[in-house]
């Protein structure tokens, strides 16, 4: 069995109290990195980038389409004044003339028919501008959302490294003080169990949170006052103050 003055086994309960706020702090780091909230958020921003790309490409098709039908009413415009041109100035034949006449009105037609395409394509691109307009203030709202989120988490992780930071220091400065043999003893436990050492206080072992049993208890009263005991359910150091067994 381990031996260790009882004042120095006392004091791994402020070990103890260092290493617990330390997994804490851990513990705490974690819930940051994995808040649900961003997971959430994150997930409405992949959700409105879609939509965006979405109305986007259907913006970008319509202006396409818009290029046309402008080129095509620009096209039969060209060809509306050049013959306007020709008809005005009198020259050629009758009936050059009579078949100019009836190809301008053809064209006189099928410019009304265009500009009514293009006039349709016009409207329904500033809907599509509308509508990209719309989405990307909602892309915009998510993602502000989504950076706010962040920056908490970041100074919350900050936050938490700096006590994380002094409380190793301590931790550090306490543990040098500490007989080799019983700080290696309380460190493999540690590691092992969760939980190094832990105050034996009225019957009660307070690394599993139980009440031993009379033969345990009895095993523990036998022990000398410099015995490392062990706890029998969590296998932690039990540190027995002077009024341990007292019910």
């Amino acid at each position: 069995m381990a031996k260790a003055a009882p004042e120095e086994q006392l004091r791994l309960l402020d070990l103890q109290a260092l290493d617990s706020t330390l997994n804490l702090l851990l513990r705490q780091a974690a819930s940051a990195r994995s808040n649900p909230a961003l997971g959430s958020v994150a997930a409405r921003v992949a959700e409105v980038d879609g939509e965006l790309v979405q109305v986007e490409t259907e913006l970008g098709d319509l202006e396409r389409e818009l290029t046309r039908a402008e080129d095509e009413v620009q096209s039969v415009v060209n060809r509306l004044e050049r013959d306007e041109k020709r008809l005005g100035s009198g020259t050629g034949t009758s009936k050059d003339l009579t078949a100019l006449q009836h190809e301008v009105a053809s064209l006189t037609r099928r410019r009304s028919d265009l500009e009514d395409v293009e006039l349709d394509v016009m409207e329904r691109v500033e809907t599509a501008r509308s509508n990209r307009a719309q989405v990307q203030e909602r892309t915009n709202a998510v993602r502000t959302e989504l950076r706010g989120l962040e920056e908490a988490r970041d100074a919350e992780l900050a936050d938490i490294e700096a006590r994380r930071t002094g409380v190793q220091a301590q931790r550090e400065e306490l543990a040098s003080t500490f007989d080799a043999g019983l700080l290696g003893l309380y460190e493999r436990i540690l590691a092992r169990r969760g939980v190094g050492a832990a105050r034996l206080f009225h019957g009660k072992s307070e690394g599993s949170g139980m009440e031993l049993s009379p033969g345990d208890l009895r095993d523990i009263s036998g022990a000398a006052p410099d015995d490392v005991v062990l706890c029998p359910d969590s296998g932690c150091i039990l540190v027995r103050s002077a009024d341990w067994g007292n019910q």
